[in-house]
């Protein structure tokens, strides 16, 4: 029988060295990536069938990846496994295109169950988070979008968000997003305008609090 092609997105290459490990007995590891624009450009190349990702990643976060990957790639199966236990984490993510949801403090067993029902074509979400999920989804239908809330900005806007949070310059931004340096200026301007944040510390504070960055050391 033909083992799954799998592709795995972490910035933890411990993490990647381990997961695949436990499971490349019956998965075909085709490759490992460590941030969210190597995932995009790595799949497109290797033609996964199941992708592992994290969500927090270097210059491209895994949300923002999934819907990307979801629009090239609609057939490729997407199971998140992340430390972000959060209700809302696990939500995005399956509005983001994902099949599956597990924590990476889950049991060994549990990996294997998530992928196996992923690449059937079901739907994994990691029991201990289940209903407070299940509720959040409900609530979120029935409250109208917040202004200012990081899901409504533009996915451009997410992208120049997350690089400030990383604390890359302008210069620098432009260069990761193929954009010219003036841009770039637009969208950081229309970004304090939408969030109502008008210097870049606080678009940096901002980033790390949503999730899109990590603390600077």
């Amino acid at each position: 029988m033909k083992q799954p092609r799998v592709l795995m997105a972490d910035d933890h290459s411990i993490m990647l060295a381990g997961v695949r490990k436990l499971i490349e007995d019956r998965c075909d590891v085709v490759g490992t990536v460590e941030d969210g624009r190597a995932l995009l450009e790595a799949a497109e190349r290797l033609k996964p069938d199941l992708i592992l990702l994290d969500i927090t990643m270097p210059l491209l976060n895994g949300l923002d990846a999934a819907r990307q990957l979801k629009k090239s790639h609609p057939d490729v199966k997407l199971l998140f496994l992340t430390m972000h236990a959060s209700p809302r984490y696990a939500t995005e993510a399956f509005k983001a295109g994902g099949n599956g949801y597990l924590l990476k403090q889950s049991a060994v067993s549990e990996l294997s169950q998530a992928i196996e029902a992923v690449l059937q074509g079901k739907c994994y979400l990691t029991p201990s988070i289940t209903r407070p999920v299940i509720e959040q989804a409900i609530r979120a239908k029935e409250e109208p979008a917040v202004k200012g809330a990081v899901t409504e900005l533009t996915p451009r806007q997410r992208e120049v968000l997350q690089l400030i949070g990383e604390g890359k310059g302008t210069k620098e931004i432009a260069v990761v997003l193929n954009l010219s340096v003036k841009t770039v200026e637009f969208h950081k301007t229309c970004l304090m305008k939408e969030l109502d944040l008008h210097t870049t510390a606080k678009l940096v504070r901002y980033a790390i609090a949503q999730g899109l960055a990590g603390e600077q050391p």
